[in-house]
């Protein structure tokens, strides 16, 4: 594993905007950086899908062990979901079951999880489309962990058309509420997967959701039903809505897509279970309800984008982010020092479709991920 300097395209912002990614450039600075990329052997990459399908397996298991003894009050999700989410664990309603899992790696151990972003997982678009553009330009003769768009697309066609619908809606949040552009984008881009794959897409905003009182059931603005929707809107966020309890009730009539159950994944309080339950395994870092001795970082139950996380080092903090989250509860975990240094600490997010191994996104910042996260490429051999 190794970060090489490289010369940006002379043209990448026309590049990357024809190509979907309007949100490249943050703070003034690029956000997709192609001024660097990461060059890793076969052999790391296979390590590193290795280790991607295992989590998944871990995961699964885990969550079962959640539902077993009944732990969903725990993870600070409301009692009047805990049956839906039973009933959609185990009925398998039709999902493209993706995410990505936020790795440390340096190259020498193996890869350790920071935590899977499973159910509104964004930095889609740049790992699968954007990369892959740059690469054929930069390093045609290279390869690329990479089959993102592939597999979603083929998953797309594998649940369509969803049970009884004509059309999939897609729902994010209005523009003033998405300064930088980024759910747009990312469901445009789930949208033309979806239109790949045959099925008839109707953007929509959160906002722009009805419901029908008479027939019991969410409508669009055409007081037209939603049969099956995406939403780039977390779960946890959408219990919480006025309309939550009757988000439950659509159930029987809605599909969901993610479904209610990556309630459970989604929520760090899995992380300490999965160490309760298989204690020193070389993908795990060790993590507990309680604060840990030593270095560890201490992260909220429901944090987005690296918010109220706090690292610390020979028993003082040493980073600190600000944010709203924190009221849920916490979860702590052993510290991982990233390679690198300054504003250049890589974290691997590897995606998986449907419990395969899918692709690879790099992000760089500093000791704490945020959303100001630099976006680079990667090939692979020499």
């Amino acid at each position: 594993m190794r970060r090489i300097a490289c010369t940006p395209r002379p043209d990448w912002r026309e590049r990357v905007e024809a190509l979907g990614l309007v949100w490249h450039s943050a703070a003034g600075r690029p956000y997709w950086d192609e001024s660097a990329c990461y060059s890793f052997s076969a052999a790391e990459i296979g390590l590193i899908e290795e280790a991607t399908a295992e989590l998944y397996r871990l995961f699964v298991e885990a969550g079962q062990y959640v539902l077993d003894r009944d732990l969903l009050g725990s993870f600070a999700i409301p009692a009047f979901c805990h049956e839906a989410i039973r009933e959609a664990w185990d009925a398998e309603p039709p999902a493209l079951n993706f995410g990505r899992f936020d790795l440390g790696y340096d190259g020498a151990g193996p890869p350790k999880l920071f935590e899977f972003n499973c159910d509104t997982p964004t930095s889609l678009l740049e790992a699968a489309i954007i990369q892959w553009d740059w690469k054929e330009a930069l390093f045609p003769g290279r390869d690329q962990f990479n089959s993102l768009h592939e597999r979603l697309v083929a998953k797309w066609r594998d649940i369509a058309p969803p049970p009884g619908s004509s059309r999939l809606h897609l729902a994010h949040v209005a523009d003033a509420a998405d300064d930088a552009g980024e759910e747009v984008m990312t469901v445009a881009y789930m949208a033309d997967m979806a239109r790949e794959a045959g099925i008839a897409v109707q953007p929509i905003l959160m906002a722009d959701i009805g419901w029908d009182s008479g027939g019991r059931r969410f409508v669009d603005l055409d007081l037209m039903p939603i049969d099956a929707i995406f939403h780039l809107y977390p779960w946890e966020w959408l219990v919480n809505e006025p309309f939550g309890r009757e988000l439950i009730e659509s159930l029987s009539t809605t599909l969901w897509i993610e479904p209610i159950w990556k309630m459970i994944w989604s929520n760090k309080a899995i992380l300490p279970i999965l160490w309760e339950l298989f204690p020193g395994h070389p993908n795990l870092l060790e993590a507990s309800r309680q604060p840990l001795a030593g270095d560890h970082a201490r992260k909220p139950l429901l944090a987005r984008e690296g918010a109220n996380v706090t690292l610390i080092r020979d028993a003082g903090t040493f980073a600190r982010t600000g944010g709203d989250y924190g009221a849920e509860g916490f979860v702590y975990q052993r510290l991982f020092d990233l390679p690198g240094a300054g504003n250049r600490r890589p974290v691997l997010g590897s995606w998986i479709v449907d419990g395969e191994p899918a692709g690879l996104g790099i992000r760089e910042d500093g000791p704490i991920t945020g959303d100001t996260a630099r976006f680079v490429p990667h090939i692979i051999g020499d």
